[in-house]
């Protein structure tokens, strides 16, 4: 078994977009939007629901972006002046654990080696079992039911 460890996305290039005005944001392809819910806007920079009012953004986000045919982009929510996550190793937070959740373990030439689809809970055996085979480099999470990125999991020595 191998340790691992959930990142979210690196908040410094996606903030100033904030700033835009909605015609700039649309030449970006992304959306200003409130959070009406405690659930169905997770941010992928604190990988942590939005609270109910909470202002975010919509917007494509490159996540796999390696020169391979699994080279992906699709929509995430960053929250407004989000920070990024600081995780323990080996934790799965909520954010994860009360989701269906795809998992897809990528080798060192960025292909898929290996994927599943679980319930969160079950999120933290499936990558110590797939990290510590050394061929895997990483793992994409994904929320299964909108298929959306959610964040990354990475070996930990």
């Amino acid at each position: 078994m191998a340790s691992f460890l959930l990142s979210g996305i690196d908040p410094r290039p996606l903030q100033p977009l904030f700033a835009l005005d909605d015609a700039a944001l649309a030449a970006h392809g992304a959306v200003r939007c409130v959070a009406s819910s405690d659930r169905g806007f997770p941010c992928r920079i604190s990988l942590r629901d939005a609270a109910v009012g909470e202002s975010l953004l919509l917007l494509p986000y490159w996540h796999q972006p390696a020169a391979s045919p699994y080279r992906a982009c699709g929509p995430i929510f960053v929250r407004r002046d989000a920070t990024a996550a600081r995780l323990e190793v080996d934790e799965v937070p909520a954010y994860v654990s009360r989701r269906l959740i795809s998992l897809r373990a990528y080798h060192h030439g960025h292909h898929i080696a290996a994927a599943e689809v679980l319930e969160g809970h079950d999120v933290g055996d499936w990558l110590r079992e797939r990290l510590a085979d050394r061929h895997i480099a990483y793992v994409h999470l994904h929320n299964a039911r909108h298929g959306c990125y959610s964040c990354r999991a990475d070996r930990v020595a």
